[in-house]
């Protein structure tokens, strides 16, 4: 039994000897296949790492370019935008005014104070009638007529004088008589009839 103790010894003897080269070997080969994958990685590595610099670059350059539109396109609906308001803003101040023009008209129309219309129309006529000439008066009348004023009551009460037989009577021989008939026009020209 001895002996075949000491057999089965040295065959695990010679096992365990197979064994230990065997997984020494191993070991060998996969540390020389990690360094030459070191290595190869260093060759290599360089070139990898450039090659993403490359791709990172067209990446980013896409990026901005996309980002550039979208900015550029934000302005513009900005801008319409804008612009959109700026005129209904302008289209609101514009009603304003005349709301305001309109007033102030009418508040000075009820106070009796005349028109630009009014005070051409009475410089015509005075003119008309410092050269003695009745028609151009008449004519010049008529376009302030047509100028829709509102009068106050008490104006409206007031008796009128008509000023056109003064400027008739008014004759070239007699020059007082027109002058006092043109300052009569010109202090009544406020209160002047209409010619309807």
């Amino acid at each position: 039994m001895v002996k075949k103790l000491q057999k089965l010894s040295a065959d695990k003897k010679k096992s365990n000897a197979q064994l230990s080269s065997t997984v020494k070997d191993s070991a060998q080969q996969i540390w020389l296949a990690g360094l030459g994958a070191f290595s190869k990685a260093q060759e290599e590595g360089g070139k990898v790492f450039e090659s993403l610099v490359k791709e990172g670059l067209t990446i980013q350059r896409k990026t901005q370019a996309v980002a550039e539109e979208k900015i550029s396109e934000a302005t513009s609906r900005v801008t319409n935008m804008a612009t959109d308001i700026g005129s209904k803003a302008q289209g609101q101040w514009d009603k304003l005014e005349n709301i305001f023009e309109d007033r102030v008209a009418k508040a000075l129309s009820k106070l009796g104070v005349p028109s630009a219309r009014d005070l051409e129309a009475l410089s015509a006529r005075v003119d008309a009638l410092s050269k003695g000439k009745a028609t151009p008066a008449k004519a010049a009348a008529k376009p302030a007529a047509k100028a829709p004023a509102k009068k106050s009551p008490a104006k409206a009460a007031t008796p009128r004088k008509a000023t056109a037989k003064p400027a008739v009577k008014a004759a070239p021989a007699k020059k007082a008589a027109a002058k006092k008939a043109a300052t009569r026009a010109a202090a009544a020209g406020t209160n002047a009839p209409s010619a309807s």
